[in-house]
């Protein structure tokens, strides 16, 4: 499949290709006329596109299915969008290689899982040890593929797990910098914190991410979290201080109510798992911006980021 990718696509160019749907829904515009909505996407990334003066034909294309389509490429408050001239279904004849346009992990799952599995069966502290794994178990083969969010950082096949692995090597060096910090809480934290995801987004094995689910958007990751602990509590006997710890964790990794944590980090792990989230996260946004973005140059504005990103001239004798 020779194509450009999302990635590689500029002002004023054309594409003509197959793109995976993200989401698409049919809206009106303020003169009253009907037009479909769409974010399409391959492993490089994502792109909003339009296709004006729906006349309903067709049905609107389905979510996380690949479409044939060709389009040419605008720029609308600052950010890509294709103006899509026509489309169609895919068919079988079409042979198209699904893993060109899916976003997914740079490691294999098993290899990943497997890393949280051994750092979960080194904790020394039984209570803590039983609710990681039997949060691991409740999770189930849904966390091999599940992404971490529907188009933040880690929104790729596998990107849950992604994530974690990240993040538990770097609370695994900020130990050796800050050896006082409980090591077996943080590590449950940090492998614990977004578990609820798997109950908060409605994601097909692709890791392709359509909607919220009714939970996801009535209470969010981190209440179900907790409900989801507190479930593994029951079913291996852990009460006390242990899950008491493990609760405030879930629930405060946001660090402030404007990102969703009632209550701040309240002791030093919960603070430091909160801080390596968030480096995490954004750092995971800023290689995204800075790979689609040449040398010398700013990406479109990052939303979650609320800036642009600039990818420096790493050269000495770049002018």
């Amino acid at each position: 499949m020779e194509q450009y990718s999302v990635s590689q696509l500029s002002r004023d160019s054309h594409f003509e290709g197959y793109l995976l749907v993200r989401s698409a829904e049919k809206k009106t515009d303020r003169n009253g006329r009907d037009y479909v909505d769409m974010n399409l996407g391959d492993r490089s990334g994502e792109i909003n596109a339009k296709i004006w003066n729906w006349d309903g034909t067709q049905e609107v294309p389905e979510s996380g299915k690949p479409i044939k389509i060709r389009g040419l490429i605008q720029e609308y408050n600052g950010r890509m969008q294709m103006r899509i001239e026509r489309w169609r279904v895919t068919t079988p004849e079409d042979h198209i290689p699904l893993q060109e346009l899916v976003p997914a992990a740079p490691r294999t799952a098993e290899e990943m899982l497997g890393e949280i599995r051994e750092t979960a069966a080194g904790f020394t502290n039984s209570a803590l040890k039983k609710l990681t794994e039997e949060m691991l178990d409740m999770a189930g083969e849904r966390l091999n593929w599940f992404p971490a969010a529907q188009r933040m950082h880690h929104a790729e096949r596998s990107g849950l797990l992604h994530h974690t692995t990240d993040m538990l090597r770097v609370a695994k060096a900020v130990l050796e910098i800050y050896p006082w910090l409980n090591r077996d809480l943080l590590l449950a934290g940090v492998i614990m914190h977004d578990l609820g995801k798997i109950e908060e987004l409605k994601s097909d094995e692709s890791g392709n991410v359509t909607d919220y689910t009714r939970d996801g958007q009535l209470l969010g990751h981190l209440v179900r979290g907790i409900t989801l602990l507190n479930r593994a509590a029951e079913r291996t006997g852990v009460t006390g201080e242990p899950l008491v710890l493990m609760e405030h964790m879930l629930l405060s990794h946001h660090g402030e109510a404007e990102y969703g944590s009632p209550r701040p980090p309240m002791f030093p792990e919960a603070e430091a798992l909160h801080w390596i989230d968030m480096m995490d996260a954004r750092m995971n946004t800023m290689k995204n911006a800075w790979e689609k973005t040449p040398e010398g140059a700013f990406s479109e504005k990052i939303f979650s980021l609320e800036r642009r990103v600039y990818h420096p001239w790493y050269t000495e004798d770049a002018d």
